[in-house]
Formats: C-alpha cells, sequence, structure tokens
C-alpha cells in the first residue's frame, strides 16, 4: 500500500521536472526564424483559399446541373 502512495506522489514531481526541462530547453525564435514561419503559414492560408475556391468554381456548375435539370 504504500509502494502505491509513493507512486502515485512520484507522478506529480515527474511531471513538474520533465515540464522544466522542457522549458528551459525551449529558446524565443530568432527575427529571421519568425519571419520564415509566418512567410510559411501565409503560403499554407494562400493554398487552402485557392483549394476552396477552385472547388467551390467547380462545385457550383455541377451542382446547377443536378438540381436545375430536375
Amino acid at each position: 500500500m504504500a509502494e502505491k502512495l509513493t507512486e502515485f506522489a512520484e507522478i506529480p514531481q515527474q511531471f513538474v521536472k520533465e515540464g522544466t526541462q522542457f522549458v528551459n530547453r525551449c529558446t524565443k525564435p530568432s527575427k529571421k526564424e519568425y519571419i520564415q514561419l509566418c512567410r510559411a503559414i501565409a503560403v499554407g492560408f494562400v493554398v487552402m483559399g485557392f483549394i476552396g475556391y477552385f472547388v467551390k468554381l467547380i462545385h457550383i456548375p455541377i451542382n446547377n446541373i443536378l438540381v436545375g435539370g430536375a
């Protein structure tokens, strides 16, 4: 029973220890890294926007043919 209690108490201590190690290893990105990250995200937004636009562009005539023909 005592073993279970000590094991149960060890889990939060281990979590806190690993969390502090992770935070200490993290570094603030440099300006160059930050700009590169922002560009990559912007390109992703643009690509997803074009994909959505073309899907909608193709979907409208197909929908009109299927629904309008009835």
